[in-house]
């Protein structure tokens, strides 16, 4: 049967495409720009579609030693942090979705709270700094291991999986680890996919807590980086105070957009990979019944 389309499901259709204008054109015009000269874009001659392209401003970068210690830096806090949130997540969720657990219900309670209630950042700052993590990676990566609403939804998925399965690997003699790897793991591909997901942007973005904990700009991933580039242009700081004195000088509109271009490229190029399990696993673990 053929379905016929109502006037409201043209009006629907337009709005969904005018929002889609709205997001992909910024896009469309951060590539131009970079691939164009400086001077075609601070003259505004183009929109999306540069006069004359060229790839300086890649090529400037891609030489550039502090860019590419930034963009080590932010896949280093990526790795770590992505493999330690996972790590603390799964093990510990998997702990309280068993209910002979001793002093299980103490411990949600614990983690709960701090969904509610929060330390602020002059605590967080002096537990890091006494604890020796200042200008270190870890100080970036610890705070952030996990948080109580991830914890809570990887446990409510762990729950719905059948307990038939753990009781029949405890008969054949498995402990709680080989459980949990070679039983529960494998049939967790969507959740972890998905979380996988969530921890590998919060790091990559991480902006915030490097410019707090790291004091050596060296250490510095991406996101510090793209600011003071941004804030540079602005004129908001002096080009003696940026990070690098070179970089300062050759900033231009299309190194800043290549820049903005480059740093989004990882995360982009890995999403189609996780994409397949992320609506997938975040419906599972959303679900409680």
């Amino acid at each position: 049967m053929k379905l016929k389309a109502t006037w409201f499901d043209t009006i629907i259709v337009v709005i969904i495409c005018l929002i889609s204008l709205l997001v992909i054109l910024p896009f469309l015009y951060i590539i131009a720009v970079s691939f164009s000269p400086p001077g075609d874009s601070m003259a505004g001659n183009f929109f999306i579609w540069p006069k004359h392209w060229t790839l300086d401003a890649y090529s400037y970068l891609l030489n550039a030693n502090t860019f590419l210690t930034s963009v080590k830096n932010s896949v280093i806090i990526t790795v770590m942090g992505t493999v330690l949130s996972l790590f603390v997540s799964i093990t510990l969720a998997y702990a309280l979705s068993k209910k002979f657990l001793p002093g299980r219900r103490v411990m949600l309670l614990v983690i709960f709270f701090t969904m509610i209630f929060h330390g602020g950042m002059i605590p967080n700052y002096l537990v890091v700094k006494n604890l020796g993590l200042i200008d270190s990676y870890w100080a970036v990566v610890l705070p952030a291991a996990s948080s109580a609403f991830n914890i809570m939804v990887i446990r409510s998925f762990f729950q719905s999986l059948p307990e038939s399965l753990d009781e029949a690997a405890r008969i054949d003699g498995a402990g709680e680890f080989r459980i949990l790897y070679s039983i529960v793991l494998p049939l967790s591909k969507p959740i972890i996919a998905t979380f996988t997901l969530f921890f590998m942007v919060q790091f990559w973005n991480e902006f915030f807590s490097a410019v707090i904990y790291l004091n050596d700009t060296t250490r510095w991933p991406i996101q510090p980086l793209l600011r003071q580039m941004v804030a540079i242009s602005a004129s908001n700081i002096s080009a003696e105070a940026a990070v690098d004195a070179s970089l300062a000088a050759n900033l231009g509109p299309n190194v800043q957009n290549a820049a903005i271009l480059l740093a989004m490229l990882p995360i982009v190029m890995v999403y189609p990979f996780l994409q397949k399990y992320f609506a997938k696993g975040a419906m599972l673990g959303s679900i409680k019944e």
